[in-house]
């Protein structure tokens, strides 16, 4: 199938569509306005909705989307949209990139320059690599798949499909919430083609095999299995919604743009290193143009359903089995829930696992800078040597 080229292009009956059903919002009450301890703020969701209607640019956030080159392909009867930016060095070496939920191809904008032409931040050009960062089947503008049973193990073999049409039969992978369970997927199925993975998050699915000859559970890995279970008890109604009965909710984030917007912000909030002020790391307009993402590619029910096939294919490891190719982790202090390292060694060969200063669970969004030179500083230590 063609790899053809991709221009957003959203049609004017649909931002007409969009301002009317903000025009008309029928808002719920609330005990507290300016709160957020029980879900999104009324007080912030009123001046969300304002500047959507009376300030947001839609038209101006396309034409800068549409700076970045863009594609579209067909792999096993799924259509997949991705942005592909060739490097600038001497030998750039393949990396697919993998966002997860609420995010989309745009949380990775920024790093994606970083990442193929470091030169021109000041970097060395041959750390360059060429970047891929497709859209999960479901979000954006790759449509939802036409049958179930398309998990992040089904999405690793369309990415190693892609990759291979792109001409790279070597590759790294990146990915944070969604796409780390992808990239990880990745390095299980198709080790001889990975390079490496690097993950800034690690899926609260995995597994590592316990009991008989693996090492007992030690107090750091402890507290982290208790840390997961009582954020799950507080924090996690979400995602037991979304991996239960998605369609229900469907129906209202599909109908309503402030529904929409309204599950995602206090997700952006609540997961990024902001200390309350969402706007300090994260602008109205880059908010809005991630949410305007899943409101025109209107396949909510494709987005959330995927927290459904994961749970049927969950990362559980069988004993003595490994994980190949070699893992990068960075740790960002604000993330949701991370593992010590030995909850990782148990699988993955970890090659580094680096604590840095701030940020969240948006890394590529909140610090990509950061992010970058994590991901440079691994890929450094095991890119193939450079010819002549």
């Amino acid at each position: 199938m063609p790899v053809v080229p991709f221009t957003i292009a959203v049609p004017e009956a649909e931002l007409e569509d969009l301002a009317q059903r903000l025009r008309t919002v029928r808002w719920p009450s609330s005990f507290d306005a300016d709160g957020w301890d029980d879900g999104a703020s009324l007080a912030f969701m009123r001046r969300l909705a304002d500047y959507w209607l009376n300030q947001f640019d839609w038209r101006a956030q396309e034409r800068r989307l549409n700076q970045l080159p863009q594609f579209k392909t067909t792999i096993d009867d799924q259509e997949i949209h991705f942005v592909h930016r060739r490097g600038v060095g001497p030998a750039p070496l393949p990396i697919i990139v993998t966002h997860g939920w609420p995010g989309s191809f745009v949380e990775m904008e920024r790093l994606i320059s970083l990442l193929a032409d470091p030169g021109a931040h000041g970097g060395d050009p041959a750390d360059a690599f060429d970047v891929v960062v497709p859209s999960l089947p479901g979000y954006g503008f790759s449509p939802a798949p036409t049958r179930p049973g398309v998990s992040s193990r089904e999405i690793a073999m369309l990415w190693q499909k892609l990759m291979l049409r792109l001409g790279y039969d070597r590759f790294g992978a990146q990915g944070g919430d969604i796409g780390a369970g992808v990239s990880t997927w990745l390095a299980r199925l198709f080790p001889d083609s990975v390079h490496g993975i690097h993950l800034n998050f690690v899926p609260g699915s995995y597994r590592p095999p316990l009991g008989g000859d693996a090492p007992p559970i030690t107090p750091e890995e402890q507290a982290y299995l208790d840390h997961v279970a009582s954020w799950s008890a507080d924090e996690g109604a979400y995602a037991a919604l979304h991996g239960t009965k998605p369609q229900t909710l469907a129906f209202s984030l599909t109908d309503s743009p402030i529904g929409l917007a309204a599950w995602v912000t206090e997700k952006f909030r609540s997961w990024s290193d902001c200390n309350g002020d969402l706007e300090s790391v994260i602008s109205l307009d880059d908010l809005l143009t991630d949410i305007c993402l899943y409101w025109f590619g209107n396949d909510l029910n494709g987005s959330l359903r995927l927290y459904k096939e994961n749970r049927r294919r969950p990362l559980v490891f069988a004993p003595a089995e490994r994980i190949r190719p070699p893992l990068a982790v960075a740790v960002f202090p604000h993330e949701i829930a991370m593992p010590p390292r030995s909850w990782l060694d148990r699988v993955f060969h970890v090659q580094t696992y680096t604590p840095l200063p701030t940020g969240g669970h948006f890394a590529a969004l909140e610090k990509p800078e950061l992010l970058a030179a994590d991901v440079q500083a691994f890929f450094r230590c095991i890119r193939p040597p450079i010819i002549g």
